[in-house]
């Protein structure tokens, strides 16, 4: 990065206000989603994975903080030196970071202040993407167009740490008034079969993906079968009917200690039982749905299930494969209702692949041939999780769609439940 400002050229100049006009958008979004929201309800912690909406809100904010304003927009001052270290999350090269589950036992800085702190961020966002003083560069572009995807995470992040943290409340509080659509009866599952042969998977365009989406590299899949669609509530009822949660055979052995530990006799949010289970959404307590997907269930949970089924959960590969050829057409956040919803009827052999859920899949998540972390503390983004972890394909009902691609690997640990996780059933060929 040179220290004397150059012209900017034509071409440069457009994508600057093309990035200032995404950067507000896609704060302003954030924003949105905080709507229904009252001062009480943006600090709660209900579990140590749960971030209060409120740390969410000024922890996107002092991402961009951090790592462009910081050191690239001369004069800049944070609105307080110890932002750095409440709202770090787990940069370690940048410093310490205030414990995870304590998160919620941050009063101050309030909520106006967090709001607050957001606009004096965006100020000198905007004053960076005008020049700042800095010639144009490409690794500003880069860190704000790797700011704004970390946002729409976070954002996924919000509205699934907040459907958790309301659902512990006894009233069982809406998030907002909406109408869940509900569908009849659920699509007829059907299978779609693929040839084997060496693929390549992984990110090759020119616009963004997260570093661990590459190297791009060949795979051997072996002939296989994909479900034409998510696993539904019906379907996993039939599962539980049948003794799925009592019958050790479909389970790995740490997925039986957890579900026993845990005392899992249903999908998370789910009240009631035989013929009328509820289940806990954004728009409070509703009916499960039969023909919806199943969701909010673990990789042990869907593993038993295939299992139980006679079949099993697709490779990450093999998902991808799939998905490279279709529309990322789906369910996601901006049709606002947070909820996965019964598989439309298509002429496509193949549907929900994108957005509803989540979809588990059974590889582990592991660094691609070739990959190597960037260097600083942006190169602890993705690198250092790849371990004890699974992968899940395809985006939610509370991811941005222009966040998600063919490519995208999101990863979990196998018990987790509280993202909007689901599954579809696999088979071999």
């Amino acid at each position: 990065m040179t220290n004397t400002p150059q012209p900017v050229t034509t071409g440069e100049a457009h994508f600057v206000n093309t990035l200032s006009t995404r950067y507000k958008a896609v704060r302003k979004a954030t924003e949105d989603l905080c709507t229904p929201l009252v001062t009480e309800d943006y600090g709660i912690q209900a579990m140590d994975d749960a971030s209060p909406t409120k740390w969410h809100l000024a922890h996107v904010s002092w991402f961009f903080e951090t790592f462009l304003l910081k050191p690239y927009l001369k004069g800049y001052q944070s609105p307080n030196p110890q932002y750095e270290f409440i709202f770090n999350s787990y940069y370690n090269a940048v410093g310490p970071q205030h414990f995870r589950p304590s998160r919620g036992h941050l009063s101050r800085p309030t909520v106006a202040e967090v709001y607050v702190y957001r606009a004096h961020v965006d100020q000198g966002m905007l004053a960076l993407l005008r020049g700042g003083g800095h010639a144009f560069d490409t690794q500003i572009a880069s860190r704000v167009v790797l700011g704004l995807n970390h946002e729409q995470q976070h954002q996924e992040l919000l509205l699934t740490d907040l459907k958790y943290n309301l659902s512990v409340n006894p009233l069982r509080p809406a998030y907002h008034k909406h109408e869940i659509p509900r569908s009849g009866q659920a699509r007829e599952l059907g299978w779609h079969a693929y040839e084997g042969g060496i693929y390549s998977i992984g990110y090759t365009g020119k616009d963004f993906s997260f570093d661990n989406e590459g190297p791009c590299h060949d795979v051997v899949i072996q002939p296989f079968k994909l479900g034409s669609r998510l696993v539904t509530n019906g379907e996993f009822i039939e599962f539980m009917r049948d003794g799925g949660y009592e019958r050790a055979e479909f389970w790995l052995s740490a997925g039986w200690n957890q579900m026993r530990e845990g005392q899992w006799q249903a999908p998370l949010y789910w009240e009631g039982g035989g013929g009328a289970w509820q289940t806990f959404t954004l728009s409070g307590m509703q009916q499960v749905d039969a023909s919806s997907p199943v969701g909010h269930v673990s990789f042990y949970e869907a593993d038993a299930f295939a299992r139980w089924a006679g079949k099993r959960l697709p490779t990450e590969a093999e998902w991808e494969h799939a998905a490279l050829d279709q529309s990322d057409e789906g369910n996601f956040q901006e049709s606002g209702h947070f909820h996965p919803l019964a598989a439309p009827e298509s002429g496509a052999p193949v549907t929900q692949l994108f957005g509803d859920l989540w979809e588990w899949t059974g590889s582990a998540y592991l660094p691609y041939p070739g990959f190597k972390p960037g260097e600083g503390a942006i190169g602890e983004y993705n690198g250092k999780f790849m371990v004890n972890q699974m992968v899940l394909r395809g985006g939610s009902c509370a991811t941005a769609q222009s966040h998600i691609r063919a490519t995208y690997r999101n990863f979990f640990h196998p018990p987790d439940r509280w993202q909007f996780m689901g599954f579809r059933l696999a088979d071999d060929k």
